[in-house]
């Protein structure tokens, strides 16, 4: 079995010790070397050649946000950050998924984490999967053409019709919401979408973004100044406005429901479901039962199949047209993989048209 091959960048002797025996723990893994600071590792990943880097983003000499500009255009590589939970640490970490860097992982207790092995199995699961991930859409400007549900290689399409148990109409006028899932590399994903999508949207937008608390509220207001429609961490009672994204926060389930007339947004912290805190499905299936609203559903890059269960429930309830990112687009093509298994996905788009999708459907 060929092993992952490992770079660490810390400038901190401790914390480099304490990643490279917990990723040599595992037999898929072989830590190749370490680093002390941005100049340092992209020096040796010429060398090296790691197959994934994990990286500090606070460094004397080169900081990891330099070292990770230099790194996708010298020599293109997943890059795994390691942040603080601070203001200026989620900032940080959001810039650094902007200029490619394939995921994060928050440091438990601050740079020197005496607690690492909290994040443990965190950091060598995102190991695994960063060695996988669409390398050519990590780098800045490798994009590709739309792509239609018929050219994607692996997915026919089963048409709706077919499930008897499932609403198949769309009726163009009405009430509708535009529900968004997504996870690892969702937040340049999202970026894509959001900035495309004009003001006067008739309808309210939710967004479910794996990402821990912290870190939600950083994202929200960098999409809010890049967007024309505004854009927001959601607040648990606020009545929802059309032109308006709402991202669940870090550690709160996004539920929906009605009050009179009108939607209001619901947070709770109950249980993770599959893992997850906020959930797609969970707030796939409180859309579902607004059963005089129509629905437009996004599922994105990310790992694992969150969203997929949750689309079920939407297309037995409601009228919905279901978009999936495409394959080519898509930093890890897990949760749009999953949407399609359940053959109940209408069109499959690169992430640079889904905006033109969704206005289309509202």
């Amino acid at each position: 079995m060929k092993k992952i091959k490992i770079l660490i960048v810390e400038d901190s002797a401790f914390m480099r010790k304490l990643i490279t025996d917990f990723l040599s723990e595992d037999n898929r893994i072989e830590v190749l070397g370490t680093a002390r600071n941005g100049e340092d590792a992209i020096t040796k990943i010429k060398k090296l050649n790691p197959d994934v880097v994990t990286m500090d983003v606070e460094m004397p000499i080169m900081n990891g946000i330099e070292a990770l500009k230099r790194i996708m255009e010298e020599c293109p590589t997943p890059v795994i950050m390691l942040s603080s939970t601070t203001a200026k640490g989620a900032e940080n970490t959001l810039i650094a998924m902007q200029y490619g860097a394939f995921d994060f992982i928050t440091k438990p207790s601050g740079a020197i984490s005496l607690d690492l092995h909290k994040i443990k199995e965190e950091l060598i699961q995102k190991v695994l999967q960063a060695s996988e991930a669409n390398l050519s859409r990590l780098q800045k400007n490798a994009f590709s053409p739309k792509t239609s549900l018929s050219e994607t290689k692996d997915y026919s399409r089963i048409e709706l019709k077919k499930f008897t148990t499932y609403k198949n109409s769309w009726i163009p006028t009405g009430k509708k919401v535009v529900c968004i899932g997504t996870s690892t590399g969702g937040p340049r994903a999202l970026q894509h979408v959001l900035t495309n999508l004009p003001k006067e949207l008739n309808a309210p937008i939710f967004i479910v973004q794996h990402m821990p608390p912290g870190f939600t509220k950083s994202l929200a207001t960098r999409l809010d100044s890049l967007s024309q429609i505004k854009v927001k961490e959601a607040e648990d009672g606020e009545i929802v406005q059309n032109g308006t994204a709402y991202i669940a926060p870090g550690g709160f389930h996004l539920k929906v429901r009605k009050i009179g007339n009108s939607l209001a947004v619901q947070l709770d912290n109950s249980a993770q479901r599959n893992g997850h805190r906020p959930s797609v499905d969970v707030m796939f299936e409180s859309i579902s039962l607004l059963s005089d609203y129509s629905a437009i559903s996004v599922v994105m890059t990310g790992m694992g199949s969150d969203g997929s269960q949750g689309l079920i429930e939407l297309k037995k309830n409601l009228n919905v047209k279901s978009i999936a990112e495409s394959q080519e687009s898509s930093i890890v093509f897990g949760m749009p993989k999953a949407a399609i298994a359940t053959n109940l996905v209408d069109e499959i788009e690169h992430v640079e048209s889904i905006a033109d999708c969704i206005v289309k459907y509202c």
